[in-house]
């Protein structure tokens, strides 16, 4: 009876971890009322909703913030180069203050339950993204949240450089022009695309599973799409409709 017991357990085990996992795409922003994208409110929404991860962005004010926006600018400043004082001034359309990394990782911490999927962006130079790179990881681990944290970026030279300062970090690369086996071959832990490139790459999928690399696909707000996905064996989808995927 035991090993009945310990095999139905290892099985269950088992079919639990094979299950597509739901990360939310800035966060939980598409509610009703909808809240801003990237906002502390987001985030509150991605824990209450009790999913697999929330997803958010990060870009360097030029006097050295790290502060969480998806686009290059905010309003109409450019966040490369305006000061953290000047970005401050202009409030999300919530009413909340743009938020630094610090203050979003403190709201992350709440919840050790919700993975934080941390993006950072590409930058102009590779000086300056291996400075936010040193930044965000001093950061994440000051907060002691190097097991909630993992890593994305389009840059493969962040990707590069955050395996080189933490080793131990999980990074998956967007760009999406680099198969499972070069993946693999740069030393990077999964690879994290558009569901377009898995479409017309079908093999993809199965062949970064065999090689014990992590699957991720973005954005998916098509039900239909993410059947498809998650039948290839799709480790994880990051999405818009965090809320109506759940437990599909």
């Amino acid at each position: 009876m035991k090993k009945v017991f310990c095999s139905l357990t290892l099985v269950t085990a088992m079919f639990i971890n094979a299950q597509t996992q739901i990360i939310a795409h800035r966060g939980f922003w598409n509610t009703q009322p909808k809240t801003s994208e990237n906002s502390i409110q987001s985030l509150e929404n991605a824990q209450k909703l009790k999913i697999y991860g929330t997803e958010f962005d990060i870009h360097m004010t030029k006097d050295g913030k790290l502060v969480i926006n998806h686009d290059e600018h905010h309003g109409k400043m450019e966040i490369a180069e305006t000061d953290f004082s000047d970005l401050r001034k202009l409030k999300l359309s919530n009413g909340e203050k743009l938020p630094t990394l610090k203050d979003y990782l403190k709201q992350g911490k709440k919840d050790a339950s919700v993975k934080l999927i941390i993006e950072i962006k590409p930058t102009k130079s590779k000086e300056r993204e291996n400075e936010i790179v040193t930044k965000v990881l001093k950061t994440v681990k000051e907060l002691g949240l190097d097991s909630q944290s993992d890593y994305i970026s389009f840059s493969l030279n962040i990707c590069k450089e955050i395996k080189k300062q933490n080793p131990f970090a999980k990074v998956q690369y967007l760009e999406g022009n680099l198969s499972p086996q070069q993946i693999k071959a740069e030393g990077l832990d999964g690879l994290d695309y558009h569901y377009s490139v898995f479409e017309k790459n079908p093999t993809w999928i199965s062949e970064a599973n065999s090689l014990g690399l992590i699957t991720n696909s973005w954005t998916v707000n098509d039900i239909k799409v993410y059947e498809e996905l998650k039948n290839q064996g799709i480790n994880f989808i990051t999405t818009n409709i965090p809320d109506q995927l759940k437990g599909k």
